[in-house]
């Protein structure tokens, strides 16, 4: 498929495969896909995919059109509803979109923008300095991706209003009212022969709304779930220090208030927050015209290499390292580091497989100067600060060195590349990746189960005894040295720190599979703890799973049916009764998975015709940095908030 500038895509096919009987190839083969037709014959190519990630990509097009406005100083507040019939109303109070006849065009300014890929007004630089959607093509691609589509916008005393139909204008532009207001409401259905879901996630919604409203600091953005009455408002007027705050909450912070820089220099703007705390984790998060940029880039860079150098020369201008017999890393000097950097360039080049890595390479220099610049006065007027920082990062070094010892004599045993498998695991006997799983099983008798229950053509079990190593609040000297990880790291093959490499990984499925108790929460959170720090990869491209095994069996006579909570075990007890008197029911509660013998464990929890498991993704970084911190920290009191405040949204506790 090639795009042409026009928004008139062309796909061109061949009949046949080069063989005698194929029919010959003229221009009338060639298909010409007009207007938005394109969009809706390959959606993915706009939008990723047609699930729940393209699905909620439709929000976030317009949602970015909103924020350009606030980039641009013409909007202040942004509200956005997920409405009781599925659809997004989405609304700002910026300038609105262009009402008048577009001249080229002939139509309205709304028709043109909404029915032609690559029309907006974010090339000249006129409209727009920096944008966070360049191509112009996001309302174009939402509108003909929804069942409906209706456009009001308020300007020059009048509202007006257009409805669109998966991509079609089905009225003309019209005036329907008079207003003192500016702005512009979008409310979409997106389109059910479009997508796998319809139905949004109004938390993942949500917590993008508040990273925006982080990166814009002043700009209100408000959020609404119809159905359920739930409202949320984001406002920090902070901007990315309050970011910080929220990312280390939880954590014992080395210095009070974050560290603040800013500047700008050839239209790029540069701002960066950072905090140390106590803690063995690096998280640094950059972005780049409000996009994530995932993979990083020339921002990051720049960013890294200034607080190396800066710090190590601060340093060595106070004598501090006359005791230290090895070379401060990078890598010490990042650890127990909180930041956000955020770069606005008025024409950013992404890069990468998911085209969420900077690539311009003046980012790079500008970044790198202004952090040197701003640490370096910021250490010399803190003395205070700067030695707690340091003291922590010569403990770093040390530790990096006692790591390094470790991960030579793990290596010798071949356990980091997977060569010494673990002798309590059950391996399968088929050996390519794509085809095969384990099951990380808790406890000796489930793990036997398991063993027993499990095909043996592509699904392996590794029993694991005891709770894991909580990491959050250890280093990977101690990872390394620890008996319960270190068959995991084994079996998985993939190695742990500098040696990991996915491509290693033996199982094109890891799943936890644990006891449907508070313990077992206790161990499924641990070791999505460890994956999330130590192996991320696993969890961003896919490969980690959870188990779902029931709660209750309940019987009558011949008839067994599972229930995976006592909702579910309600239903499943009223559908009995109401077959009969009631009598002879029998209700059994799983206290754990050893009590189930082999046949029902395969038939509840591992045949992957029946089974339930819940993937785990990494839609959400900064909700997940933010979570395992709360969770796996050793403070009590933000962990007991954020219990009792959602003590009433959890679906499965078992007390």
């Amino acid at each position: 498929m090639a795009e042409a500038d026009d928004g008139v895509t062309s796909g061109i096919t061949a009949g046949g495969n080069g063989s005698p009987h194929a029919s010959e190839y003229t221009s009338e083969e060639i298909q010409v896909l007009k207007g938005l037709e394109g969009v809706r014959r390959r959606p993915a190519m706009y939008i990723g995919d047609t699930g729940e990630g393209g699905l909620h990509e439709l929000v976030k097009e317009i949602v970015n059109n909103s924020v350009d406005e606030a980039m641009a100083g013409r909007c202040s507040r942004i509200e956005v509803t997920v409405m009781k019939d599925g659809s997004v109303r989405i609304e700002d109070d910026g300038q609105g979109i262009p009402t008048g006849i577009h001249p080229g065009e002939g139509k309205s300014g709304v028709e043109v923008v909404m029915t032609m890929l690559h029309a907006g007004g974010k090339f000249d630089k006129k409209a727009y300095q920096v944008s966070g959607g360049l191509h112009g093509v996001g309302a174009s691609v939402v509108n003909a991706l929804s069942e409906f589509l209706v456009v009001e916008v308020s300007q020059n005393g009048k509202v007006h209003r257009q409805r669109f139909e998966r991509g079609v204008a089905r009225t003309p532009l019209e005036v329907v009212g008079d207003t003192d207001g500016h702005g512009t409401v979008i409310q979409f259905l997106p389109d059910r022969q479009i997508f796998e879901t319809v139905t949004f996630d109004v938390e993942l919604i949500s917590h993008r709304l508040r990273e925006l409203a982080f990166l814009n600091k002043g700009l209100e953005i408000g959020v609404a779930d119809e159905a359920s009455g739930r409202t949320d408002t984001y406002l920090f007027e902070g901007g990315i220090v309050e970011f910080v705050t929220f990312l280390n909450e939880g954590r014992n912070s080395l210095h009070p208030d974050p560290i603040y820089l800013e500047g700008e220099r050839d239209g790029v703007s540069v701002e960066i927050a950072m905090q140390y705390n106590d803690s063995y984790q690096e998280s640094v998060f950059t972005y780049a015209n409000n996009i994530k940029t995932i993979e990083g880039g020339t921002h990051m860079v720049g960013f890294r290499a200034a607080l190396t150098t800066t710090i190590n020369a601060y340093a060595m201008r106070q004598d501090m390292l006359k005791a230290v017999k090895f070379n401060l890393s990078g890598e010490d000097s990042r650890e127990g580091l909180t930041a956000v950097v955020s770069v606005n360039v008025p024409e950013p080049q992404f890069e990468g497989q998911t085209k969420s890595k900077l690539g311009n390479s003046e980012v790079k220099g500008l970044v790198q100067s202004l952090t040197s610049e701003a640490l370096n006065t910021y250490l010399e007027e803190n003395p205070d600060v700067a030695k707690r920082v340091i003291s922590k990062i010569i403990e770093a070094g040390r530790a990096r060195e006692a790591a390094r010892k470790a991960r030579e004599l793990t290596r010798r045993k071949g356990i980091l590349e997977g060569g010494s498998l673990p002798g309590k695991l059950a391996d399968c006997a088929n050996r390519n990746p794509d085809e095969t799983e384990i099951y990380l099983v808790e406890g000796d008798s489930a793990g036997g189960s398991a063993a027993q229950a499990r095909d043996q053509h592509f699904q392996a079990v590794l029993p694991m005894f005891g709770k894991p190593l909580n990491v959050e609040r250890a280093r990977i000297d101690r990872v390394l040295g620890n008996d319960k990880l270190l068959p995991l790291i084994s079996a998985l093959g993939v190695g742990i720190g500098e040696d990991f490499d996915l491509t290693r990984l033996r199982y094109g499925k890891v799943i936890i599979m644990a006891d449907a108790d508070v313990d077992g929460s206790h161990i499924r959170t641990l070791l999505m703890t460890f994956f999330f720090r130590y192996m991320r990869p696993v969890i961003a491209e896919g490969k980690l799973y959870l188990a779902q095994p029931p709660l209750f069996q309940v019987k009558k006579g011949k008839n067994e049916v599972y229930a995976f909570d006592e909702e579910e075990r309600d239903r499943q007890l009223a559908l009995l009764r109401g077959e009969g008197d009631g009598r002879g029911i029998i209700v059994q509660r799983y206290k754990g998975l050893g009590e189930m013998n082999p046949e029902q464990l395969w038939e509840t929890t591992m045949d992957p015709a029946r089974r339930t498991l819940l993937h785990v993704t990494l839609d959400d970084a900064v909700e997940a940095e933010h979570m395992f911190t709360l969770l796996m920290s050793e403070h009590v009191e933000p962990r007991r908030a954020f219990i009792e405040e959602n003590a009433l949204s959890v679906k499965f506790l078992d007390v």
